[in-house]
């Protein structure tokens, strides 16, 4: 389906995107625990956990006009130099005395921005080597696996770590992770630095915001980046409602990220007959409807089949999603572009959650469900709306 070169390429990628990601989400289930461990409050590790995701809705932007200035190798030695430093700084914390709570945020926020630095510059450089939008599918079909690895690998090695050796043993091993990138880096081609342009430091991203359909695709890419969230929140409360066990609700969301992860390696296989617009529509009226009958499922087997569904549906869209947003956008503001669509993703990973907790605490899970879905089902006309396809 590639040629040599790109099936390369794309692998250094893919690689690279693990690396950098295993080190956040490794870093970001440790500190977390290491600060329940010290007896630090709730509200302690509900703050390190929005950190994760605060920096890089700030520094969003400044990334996508790097990559888009200074292309892959420069901003991936900056992401690589904000992890590794993050990791090391959460390393030090473990030769304090007593947990060194400000020292914390500042690791949550250097590790969480130095994975989306390197996120940008990966899915900006993963399209450059495409030709055409069929191969843009697969490309960031094949891409989207990478953080599906990295969520495995960072937290189940930290775990691990932390088992064997302590705190002290994680956060080392995880400030060498992003070293990899590095190395993998060497097989991404140099592009050539494009000139600062006349007047581009006063240029506005939100004048992108005017590009026919991208505020239509921002739209959709919020809903369904929201219906990915409220499903990894309610799962586990309405499992409790329903008294299932740890392990079995674990398995629930277990069997959400495997059918997530069989939909994007089976994209590939049909791109050429994928139309973004009728996939994104289709997923989003998909997702509505497990959303509805979500509330009924009182067996662990029942939201089991239904956690597949949805993994299908929204493991679906994000190569979709790409794929029309670099068509919409200008190639030289392509970074500026998934920037953007970072702060909405960030956004709504930092702040849903306390909406959702508000919400579900007065409605109940099963009325949430019912609500998000709504949402989603009236979204979906966004997705149909000519203005919304390349």
């Amino acid at each position: 389906m590639f040629d040599v070169g790109l099936g390369r390429i794309l692998v250094a990628l893919i690689v690279g995107q693990i690396c950098l990601h295993a080190c956040m989400t490794g870093v970001r289930m440790a500190a977390p625990l290491q600060a329940l461990r010290e007896g630090q409050a709730a509200w302690v590790v509900g703050l390190l956990m929005g950190l994760f995701a605060a920096a890089p809705i700030v520094l969003a932007l400044q990334a996508g006009r790097l990559a888009d200035r200074r292309g892959y190798h420069h901003p991936m030695r900056i992401a690589v130099a904000l992890t590794v430093l993050g990791a090391l700084v959460a390393l030090a914390v473990t030769w304090v005395p007593s947990f060194t709570f400000p020292a914390m945020c500042v690791a949550a926020m250097l590790v969480g921005a130095g994975a989306n630095v390197g996120l940008i510059a990966i899915q900006r450089s993963a399209s450059r080597h495409a030709a055409d939008p069929t191969a843009l599918k697969r490309v960031f079909s094949w891409l989207g696996l990478a953080p599906a690895l990295a969520n495995v690998i960072g937290p189940v090695l930290a775990g691990a770590l932390i088992d064997l050796g302590g705190f002290r043993a994680a956060y080392a091993v995880m400030a060498v992770l992003p070293l990899g990138a590095l190395l993998w880096a060497r097989r991404v081609p140099k592009e050539a630095p494009r000139p600062r342009e006349s007047g581009a430091g006063s240029r506005r991203a939100w004048d992108l915001l005017r590009t026919p359909g991208l505020r239509r695709l921002l739209a959709v890419n919020w809903l369904l980046s929201s219906s990915w969230d409220v499903h990894s929140f309610l799962v586990p409360v309405l499992g409790h409602e329903r008294g299932f066990s740890a392990s079995a609700i674990g398995l629930v969301l277990g069997v959400f990220a495997v059918a997530v992860a069989v939909v994007r390696l089976a994209i590939p296989l049909i791109a050429q007959h994928l139309r973004e617009g009728q996939v994104l529509a289709g997923c989003m009226l998909w997702t509505a409807g497990v959303f509805a009958l979500y509330p009924f499922a009182h067996a662990a087997w029942a939201m089991g089949l239904l956690a597949a569904a949805l993994g299908l549906a929204l493991g679906a869209v994000q190569p979709m999603i790409m794929t029309t947003l670099h068509q919409l956008t200008p190639p030289e503001r392509h970074g500026e572009a998934i920037a953007l669509r970072s702060m909405t993703i960030n956004f709504s990973s930092a702040l849903m959650p306390l909406l959702f907790g508000a919400l579900g605490a007065m409605l109940g899970a099963s009325a949430l469900f019912w609500l998000m879905g709504a949402g989603v089902g009236a979204g979906s006309l966004l997705a149909r709306s000519p203005a919304a396809k390349p």
